[in-house]
């Protein structure tokens, strides 16, 4: 049998449109290879995350099986990893989608020279987004740091590339690498088992996330423009975590909405918006791949001046869902039970902590990335930036949301109130009987002063 190739999984769990995945099988026979490396996102999954990865895991395992392709699951350093299960699968080819993070491209420019080194040929393929992140740039040949020109630059593009079908089976390789137990990795929680929420939330059988696109084109696309921003309605598509672990890629996604919009008259509209969506998603990968530093210095460099305040009791409350303000506390409940919460109060929970609270963003976006099944890292950092006012685009400083208001225009029926904060009869501050760290006026007022102390212009890095 001639000497297989290794395909390395990361966040690209999905057997079509896979390119690393099709390259590999089409050399000859093929060994995927999943390695748990602490270091792969720039730091340790956080607890939701973890849970989605046991099960996304198992999900392909099952779907590499049907295609004949052995998954070797190992532990530690990546490219140690990766060069060791290549000699000993004598393999002569590693093939791999690629990284935009910068943790991500240093790593793995490293162990594409060590490959090279040892003579293995090295194959690195795009998949993750719509478009690479130097593809789009202002007719000078700069990045482009504003959304509504980048969503007009990555339209003016035309159609992005199609998905890849799924690769044909082979006969699957003889192995020489003891792979992992996946049970062993310990991933699951139990002691305590706090995931009941994600269970009822995310089914685990495969084939979920292609199913979950296909209900929101045939049922909610329609009305999507309209009620998105709506969390008394299930009127999201609820990808996220699919995309963040890469078991759905954009091409599908963008693909399959433009397929549907051929045959539905009326869906344009929330087509359209569905769209921009992804084209966001590509826009926050962009901002971290060309700014490096996003994680933890403000794009906006005179943030930097910005007044924060220490209040670990206030930040407690609000990761508890005790902030005596019932639409943030539904939000932050939501997040903990499900590892998911609606966008719309996701931009509240936000807000109200980077400017009610005055806390600093980073504090929410490790709460996230802790608690969200689909924690990203360029989402999660682009859009806690975007919300505190320091990040590419932000809405200007004087937009505070309010959290009384945003909860009776956006819940309406009031549904979103009675599941995840039953004991509150409205929208009013201490309505649930937890009364609020702070009062509203007095936070926006110590918000707007501590802004307006920034004298000058926004500015944004060169």
């Amino acid at each position: 049998m001639p000497a297989p190739a290794i395909v390395l999984f990361r966040r690209d769990l999905r057997i079509a449109d896979n390119a690393a995945l099709r390259a590999a099988i089409a050399t000859g026979p093929a060994v995927a290879l999943y390695v748990l490396d602490s270091a792969a996102d720039g730091r340790p999954l956080g607890g939701a995350a973890r849970w989605w990865l046991h099960h996304a895991l198992a999900r392909i395992g099952a779907q590499l099986r049907d295609l004949g392709v052995p998954l070797i699951l190992r532990r530690g350093d990546q490219n140690t990893t990766v060069l060791d299960t290549a000699v000993e699968e004598q393999a002569d080819a590693v093939y791999w989608n690629r990284r935009y993070t910068p943790w991500g491209i240093a790593a793995d420019r490293a162990l594409k020279a060590a490959l090279r080194a040892s003579g293995t040929t090295v194959g690195d393929f795009p998949g993750a987004y719509l478009r690479e992140p130097w593809d789009l740039t202002t007719k000078q040949g700069n990045w482009i740091k504003v959304f509504t020109p980048f969503y007009r630059a990555s339209l003016a593009m035309g159609e992005p590339p199609g998905p890849l079908q799924p690769p044909q089976p082979q006969l699957p390789p003889s192995v020489s690498t003891k792979s992992e137990a996946l049970a062993d990795w310990d991933l699951l929680p139990t002691k305590p088992d706090w995931a009941e929420g994600l269970r009822d939330t995310w089914p685990s059988e495969p084939g979920t996330a292609e199913a979950r696109l296909s209900t929101f084109l045939e049922g909610r696309v329609s009305g999507y423009s309209r009620d998105r921003d709506r969390p008394d309605l299930d009127a999201t598509s609820a990808l996220s975590p699919y995309f963040a672990f890469g078991e759905l890629s954009p091409r599908q996604a963008w693909h399959s909405a433009r397929q549907f919009q051929g045959t539905s008259p009326g869906s344009d509209q929330g087509i359209d918006s569905f769209l921009r969506q992804l084209v966001w998603r590509d826009f926050s990968a962009n901002l971290l791949y060309h700014f490096p530093d996003l994680g933890h210095r403000p794009f906006q460099e005179k943030f930097k001046r910005f007044p924060l305040s220490d209040d670990p009791s206030s930040l407690r409350a609000w990761q508890r869902g005790r902030t005596g303000y019932p639409w943030i506390d539904a939000g932050m409940r939501q997040l903990w039970v499900t590892g998911w919460i609606h966008n719309r109060v996701r931009m509240g929970v936000a807000s109200f902590l980077c400017k009610h609270l005055l806390l600093p963003w980073q504090s929410g976006e490790a709460w996230f990335w802790d608690t969200l099944v689909d924690a990203d890292p360029a989402q999660n950092i682009a859009n806690w930036q975007w919300v505190a006012g320091c990040g590419a685009d932000a809405a200007p400083y004087f937009r505070i949301f309010n959290p009384i208001t945003q909860g009776t225009r956006f819940d309406r029926t009031g549904n979103y109130l009675r599941r995840w904060q039953p004991s509150a009869a409205s929208y009013e501050p201490g309505s649930g009987g937890c009364q609020p760290i702070i009062g509203h006026k007095e936070g926006r007022e110590r918000a707007l002063a501590a802004f307006r102390s920034l004298a000058g212009r926004w500015e944004s890095p060169g």
